[in-house]
């Protein structure tokens, strides 16, 4: 699971039936300090998050299969399950 922002959506006219009713988003990975990283995932939307959220990904095709009652199989990665409000460390 990580911290990320979504940067954009994905349109697609043809997909697989898995996806149907959910919005594909691209989200950046970010850092605690609110740094993008290189790295993105494209993650299927169950939280209603838009470009510029902060959001929290479970990207473990396991758990995101989980969420989205795919069991056992489903080809779902990433999944959006949280828009982020703020952050505290101990730090």
């Amino acid at each position: 699971m990580y911290f990320g922002r979504v940067v954009g959506t994905i349109v697609a006219t043809i997909k697989h039936p898995a996806y149907q009713g959910y919005k594909l988003l691209t989200v950046a990975r970010e850092t605690l300090d609110g740094h993008l990283d290189d790295k993105y995932d494209i993650a299927l939307d169950t939280v209603q998050a838009g470009v510029g959220d902060r959001v929290l990904v479970m990207d473990e095709g396991n758990g995101a299969r989980q969420v989205l009652n795919m069991e056992p199989w489903g080809p779902v990665r990433a999944v959006v399950v949280g828009i982020v409000d703020e952050v505290e460390t101990g730090a």
